[in-house]
């Protein structure tokens, strides 16, 4: 175990990107990217991708490697995140891993049960259902077949309704009687960095990143998408609020508004997630050189 894997999280806006370079480069490493919706190449300015100069100065793996018509799940980061981080510790004995999303960071650093590859006609029949008859036909077929998921899961969230259909129509098995929750051991060690600052000041950054991202074009980078405006990988903060304002139902003052706040939302589930997690060292963003010391001595204890 003499490799470690450094992971640095937090809520949206918080400067995960700005801190894992400067540990990056301190370490002369390269950066993994656990975000869901980094992966896809139409997408960059509403999912805050890394501008290019940054790209360069740091190697990133996993920005920009899939298409928005591609399937991708948890268990596709698992087996792709853990393929580069093996392949990297050939000649790096530290890497970084950053990101939001949580269940990503979860999977990577604990794994996620060996749930079957869904059937892609049951996959696709799925879609057209939801796409004809909406979320609650979907959601009635999964408390038929899983009482004990439909118990649990987010009910407003198609993505999680619509994975466990098509593993339950796929297998014959309930979704839930596969999920075992079982932690695996990775071959490395790993040191979680949690960063996050006063909530005002917070909130008052999202703000302002959102009104950035309106000024870089993302209402234009929403209208290239929006003739698949259905697909999972699109409903995302930033892009489904646009699309109601390309539908007419809502102005773009209100759709800029509810991108601050559902993005706003999103940050303290995230941080309501994170805190629950008692292996992450908690530091404000500006204790950069604090939290490199931090590292240092983490390391040297293992060397």
């Amino acid at each position: 175990m003499n490799k470690t894997l450094i992971v640095v999280v937090g809520p949206t806006g918080i400067g995960k990107s700005d801190l894992s370079i400067r540990i990056a480069q301190h370490l002369n490493t390269e950066i993994i990217s656990a975000d869901s919706r980094q992966i896809y190449r139409e997408l960059s300015i509403g999912t805050a991708v890394p501008p290019a100069a940054d790209l360069e100065t740091v190697k990133h793996h996993l920005i920009h490697n899939h298409s928005i018509h591609e399937y991708y799940s948890a268990s596709s980061f698992e087996t792709e995140a853990l393929n580069i981080i093996t392949d990297l510790f050939h000649t790096n004995d530290q890497l970084v891993l950053t990101g939001g999303s949580m269940l990503y960071v979860d999977t990577l650093c604990h794994g996620i049960d060996d749930i079957p590859e869904a059937d892609p006609e049951i996959r696709k029949q799925l879609v057209v259902e939801l796409e004809e008859k909406g979320l609650d036909h979907l959601r009635l077929q999964l408390k038929q077949l899983d009482p004990d998921y439909y118990a649990k899961v987010d009910l407003k969230n198609p993505k999680r309704i619509l994975h466990a259909l098509e593993i339950c129509l796929t297998s014959g098995q309930a979704y839930s009687s596969m999920r075992t929750a079982q932690k695996k051991e990775r071959p490395f060690r790993i040191l979680k960095i949690g960063l996050n600052r006063d909530r005002t000041e917070l909130y008052d950054r999202i703000n302002r990143r959102v009104e950035k991202m309106i000024e870089q074009g993302l209402v234009e980078e929403a209208r290239s998408v929006y003739e698949f405006k259905n697909l999972n990988s699109l409903n995302t903060v930033g892009y489904k609020e646009l699309f109601a304002y390309f539908d007419g139902e809502i102005k773009l003052e209100e759709a800029i508004d509810l991108i601050q706040r559902n993005s706003r939302r999103y940050a303290r589930k995230q941080l309501t997630w994170f805190r629950k997690d008692e292996a992450i060292n908690w530091f404000q963003p500006e204790q950069a050189d604090e939290i490199i010391r931090f590292i240092e001595t983490q390391l040297a204890l293992h060397d």
